[in-house]
């Protein structure tokens, strides 16, 4: 019998007029796993996991919604083109979250949820990018519960059996009892899975060992992850649309990259490896321990005042 991989026939699951559709399911663990991840990689850092949680609150809503936005205005014609239906464009547990948008959007929630946490972003961020990483793996096998998203035909030995698909209901089209194949493909959706936890795997040991500088981790993340899009990019056949000859997301890929190399090196002069910076936001930690040290000045006695200028010379 010839080696494939198989796709699930059904990617929802009614308990009685409720469904819990796969996709979604796989959007939220991969969700709850990045803010855990974030949690642990925040405390070496001198955070909190309630500062991850804080943060989280903005983050996450901000990048679902940006996820959305970047799908519909990238790939419209479902949605607004001729027989497109609009109201589905609210319908996000179908699939259709754009990684672009989702960190962009994410990246300004965070922003304003790390000001509101009084922490500086990039310590959220590097803390946050391995688990991002590992949320992006596991949001790609709701692509595979929806038989989505594949590569060209293969013969390869871990080539994608594909079902015809029924998008409105959920499940494989099926003819005497047996679900119609569609044929076999690349599974870029698992492709793209593993590069994202060998990128996380790369990124956390490289962090431990030279002590990345603040900043850095994200850096890596936004340079690194693109790469290998591209490469799947290439390999898919969905439909979508196309700039110069090229799919869109391969030029935003191709920006992207070039976005991560200016982090990485502007970062690098900034704040240079091997140093674990103070976590707390500089700004307030500076003006609250200003104000204490004028309060300390004025409640000194002189002659602490005297003892501790001879202390200073002394040291000198």
């Amino acid at each position: 019998m010839t080696a494939y991989l198989p796709s699930p026939t059904q990617g929802v699951l009614w308990i009685g007029p409720l469904p819990l559709r796969a996709y979604a399911l796989c959007i939220l663990a991969g969700i709850f796993v990045a803010v855990w991840i974030a949690g642990r990689r925040i405390v070496p850092r001198g955070g909190t996991a309630d500062d991850i949680y804080t943060v989280a609150w903005w983050a996450v809503p901000f990048g679902i919604v940006g996820g959305r936005l970047y799908h519909l205005i990238t790939s419209p014609q479902a949605y607004f083109g001729k027989g497109g239906h609009p109201l589905d464009a609210f319908a996000i547990w179908h699939g259709g979250l754009g990684i672009w948008g989702a960190v962009a959007l994410g990246a300004v929630g965070g922003w304003i949820g790390a000001r509101k946490a009084g922490i500086s972003f990039l310590d959220f961020a590097d803390a946050a990018v391995p688990g991002i990483l590992v949320a992006q793996a596991v949001g790609r096998w709701g692509n595979w519960f929806n038989n989505e998203l594949y590569g060209g035909r293969t013969d390869l030995p871990w080539k994608l059996q594909i079902h015809e698909w029924d998008e409105s209901r959920g499940h494989a089209i099926f003819q005497d009892g047996h679900a119609v194949v569609l044929g076999y493909f690349q599974p870029t959706f698992l492709y793209e899975a593993i590069w994202c936890l060998l990128i996380a795997t790369a990124i956390v040991a490289a962090d431990r060992r030279l002590l990345l500088g603040r900043g850095r981790v994200l850096g890596l993340y936004v340079m690194l992850y693109p790469v290998g899009r591209i490469v799947f990019e290439l390999m898919r056949t969905d439909p979508a649309n196309h700039i110069l000859g090229l799919r869109v997301n391969v030029w935003v890929c191709i920006l992207v990259f070039l976005g991560g190399v200016a982090i990485f090196l502007r970062t690098g002069r900034r704040h240079p490896d091997g140093v674990r910076e103070g976590f707390i936001d500089r700004r307030r930690f500076d003006e609250g321990d200003e104000a204490a040290g004028r309060d300390a000045t004025k409640s000194a006695s002189p002659a602490q005042n005297v003892s501790s200028d001879e202390t200073d010379t002394s040291t000198l």
